[in-house]
């Protein structure tokens, strides 16, 4: 009997599992998409909103000020919480933000409503990873969050590029009013699909306060913040560097910032498995695999067939953050939840440090690539920190 049953019902709970996974990947992928497509429609939003385009830039920055802001503050807050409640409510405020932003009748206003949705963004992240983690099996966790973070990286590929089509075509507010679609969407997946739990009724602010003790936890996010930087000191300039540079068309760019988007997607599974396989060693070989990244595209990017190879490699370097992002649920202890939502925080931060740096490098005049060096730079310290990591480790160990 038990090998009829068996059989039947491993599939059932695959099948769950993969359900819940997928819910979970949709809200990154709605996440993604709102983050990313006001790049593309910043100008309109500046001509609506009767605000020079380098003003309109604030409504980005407002986004990012709210990850960095909410991701700790929501964490320690709803960590006693069931995650299976914390998710729904992070959708619905997801949501908010996003119909507060197509709806949003000045600059002032739009700019509270982008803040506004960027506050559940890094908690989300951190509770749905937790969430997969606890779901899989232990030598599968990375894998699992490597697939809810695969709706991000599809947004990269296919929501942005889709939103900023029908933003352009319909008014930059339909896009905010698609992404509070998908929000929804995913607050029905996710009611349907992610299992209930109890929470945990003994988890207290100061409980989570306590990963913030941790050296290992520190050092983890110095390698997201300092050493992820390089990612965005390239990409941020990517679209001179691909015209004046590689002589690619304007029209071809869109295609080359697919690559980009195809190269995170594969760096998400390669990065995945790589840390189910061993965790350290492949955080370590995905950061030099960035810094090889960037030192290429700086030597290279003049010719045009290498600046796809270039694009598609820093694309790929989103191999560190499955691993990163497991690595943190180990050394956090029971302060899982806001140690998973401060990676995001640092994400984000990365992207403020890299993008600030790669302007100073090209103002100084040294050129568009020049952020290519900047990258190698940041890798380097980063790799610096995980050096430090490791050997912390190590000493514990032998302690133990």
């Amino acid at each position: 009997m038990s090998d009829d049953v068996l059989p039947s019902t491993v599939v059932t709970h695959r099948g769950r599992v993969s359900a819940a996974e997928i819910a979970l990947a949709v809200g990154g992928f709605g996440i993604g998409t709102g983050e990313f497509a006001i790049m593309g429609l910043l100008p309109q939003v500046a001509e609506d909103v009767v605000v020079s385009v380098p003003k309109a830039g604030a409504v980005i920055s407002a986004y990012a000020l709210g990850v960095v802001v909410g991701a700790p503050l929501i964490a320690v807050l709803a960590a006693r919480f069931a995650r299976f409640h914390v998710l729904l409510v992070l959708m619905a405020l997801f949501a908010l933000g996003n119909f507060a932003s197509a709806a949003a009748p000045d600059f002032h206003t739009l700019v509270a409503a982008r803040f506004l949705a960027g506050l559940p963004h890094g908690a989300y992240f951190g509770v749905a990873a937790l969430v997969a983690a606890g779901l899989a099996a232990p030598n599968q966790r990375a894998r699992a969050i490597g697939r809810v973070m695969m709706g991000l990286t599809i947004a990269t590929l296919f929501g942005t590029p889709l939103a900023a089509w029908f933003g352009q075509a319909l008014g930059w507010r339909t896009a905010f009013a698609i992404v509070g679609g998908i929000s929804l969407l995913t607050m029905v997946l996710s009611w349907l699909h992610v299992p209930r739990d109890k929470g945990d009724p003994q988890a207290t602010p100061l409980r989570e306060l306590g990963a913030l003790g941790k050296l290992q936890v520190w050092l983890l996010l110095g390698i997201c913040a300092i050493g992820c930087g390089g990612m965005f000191a390239v990409f941020s300039y990517i679209t001179p560097a691909l015209t004046e540079v590689a002589g690619v068309s304007l029209g071809n760019v869109p295609i080359m910032l697919s690559v980009f988007g195809a190269g995170m997607i594969l760096g998400n599974i390669v990065g995945s498995r790589l840390a189910d396989w061993s965790l350290l060693p492949a955080i370590g070989i995905a950061i030099a695999f960035n810094i090889f990244a960037y030192i290429l595209f700086y030597f290279t990017m003049t010719n045009p067939w290498m600046a796809i190879v270039n694009v598609l490699f820093i694309g790929g370097g989103f191999a560190v953050v499955p691993g990163v992002q497991t690595r943190l649920l180990d050394v956090a202890g029971k302060a899982q939840t806001l140690a998973a939502a401060l990676s995001h925080s640092a994400f984000n931060l990365a992207n403020a440090l890299g993008a600030w740096l790669g302007g100073v490098s090209i103002a100084a005049g040294y050129g568009w690539t020049s952020t290519g060096l900047v990258g190698a730079v940041l890798g380097l310290a980063g790799f610096a920190i995980f050096f430090v990591s490791v050997l912390v480790d190590g000493r514990a160990r032998q302690a133990a």
